[in-house]
C-alpha cells in the first residue's frame, strides 16, 4: 500500500468522529498510509478504538474531545490545533430515525435531531477548522447516495435522505464562497456498509471499503472544487 508521505513533511488529517465505525477506520488506514492523525471522540474517558489506535501509533495519532452538536466545543478545539496545519478535515458524522416514518409522520424532535447532526453541525465544524487546513488540502464531509435526489427512486428513510441532501447543499454553498482558492472540496458516498448506522443486512464491511474510500479521499486532495463521490471515484448526481 503506497504511502503519501512526501519529502520530509509527514501530512496530517483530523478525522472529526473517529472514535469507532467508519471513521476509526479511515484514520487507521491513513496511519497505515504514512499520515499523523488527529480524531475526535464525543468523551475522551472512555476507551474507544481509536484509543487502542493510538496505543499502537508511537505518537502519531492524537485524540481530541468534540461532540459536534455542541458548538461551544469548536472554539476551544480550535485553539489546541492552532499550530496544526491539516492536509485533510474530513467530518463523518451521521444518526438516523426510523427509517419507515413518511415524512408528514416524522416527530418534530426526530427531525430536529437528525436534520442538526447530519446536516448542521458537520458544516459548523468546518466553517470553525476551516482556516487550519492547508491552501492546498482538503476538506471533506460523508454524506451518502441517499442524499441523492436524482437517485432518489424508492422513498424510505426520508429525513435521513433530506439531511443529507442538505449536507450536500450547505457544501456547494461553502464550496462556492471559497471558488477562488486551490483547495478541494468532497461529500463522500460509501455505500450501504455494515456499522451501527448501516446495520447488519448492509452488502458491504468496512474492511473492504476503507481503503477504497481513502483512495478517493487521496484522489481528491491537490483538486481544486467540489465533487460528490461514490466509493469508485465516480461522480453521483445531485
Amino acid at each position: 500500500m503506497p504511502s503519501t508521505v512526501t519529502g520530509q513533511r509527514t501530512p496530517t488529517a483530523l478525522i472529526v468522529g473517529a472514535s469507532r465505525g467508519l471513521g476509526h477506520a479511515i484514520a487507521a488506514e491513513l496511519l497505515g498510509r504514512g499520515w499523523s492523525v488527529i480524531g475526535t471522540v464525543r468523551d475522551t474517558s472512555v476507551p474507544t478504538p481509536l484509543h487502542d489506535l493510538a496505543d499502537r501509533a508511537e505518537g502519531r495519532v492524537t485524540i481530541e474531545h468534540l461532540d459536534v452538536n455542541a458548538p461551544d466545543h469548536l472554539a476551544p478545539l480550535h485553539e489546541r490545533l492552532a499550530e496544526r496545519r491539516l492536509d485533510l478535515l474530513f467530518v463523518n458524522a451521521g444518526t438516523t430515525n426510523n427509517e419507515r416514518t413518511p415524512i408528514g409522520k416524522v416527530a418534530t424532535e426526530d427531525f430536529v435531531e437528525v436534520m442538526i447532526t447530519n446536516a448542521l453541525s458537520p458544516m459548523r465544524v468546518i466553517e470553525a477548522l476551516e482556516d487550519l487546513v492547508s491552501p492546498t488540502g482538503l476538506i471533506g464531509a460523508m454524506s451518502s447516495g441517499q442524499g441523492s435526489i436524482t437517485n432518489n427512486t424508492t422513498a424510505g428513510r426520508e429525513v435521513y435522505r433530506g439531511s443529507k441532501a442538505a449536507l450536500n447543499m450547505f457544501m456547494r454553498s461553502f464550496a462556492a464562497r471559497q471558488a477562488e482558492t486551490r483547495r478541494g472540496f468532497v461529500l463522500l458516498a460509501p455505500g450501504w456498509i455494515r456499522t451501527a448506522l448501516g446495520g447488519p443486512d448492509a452488502p458491504f464491511t468496512i474492511e473492504e471499503s476503507v481503503p477504497l474510500l481513502v483512495d478517493v479521499l487521496l484522489a481528491k486532495l491537490g483538486t481544486p472544487g467540489l465533487a460528490y463521490l461514490d466509493r469508485s471515484g465516480q461522480t453521483v448526481p445531485w
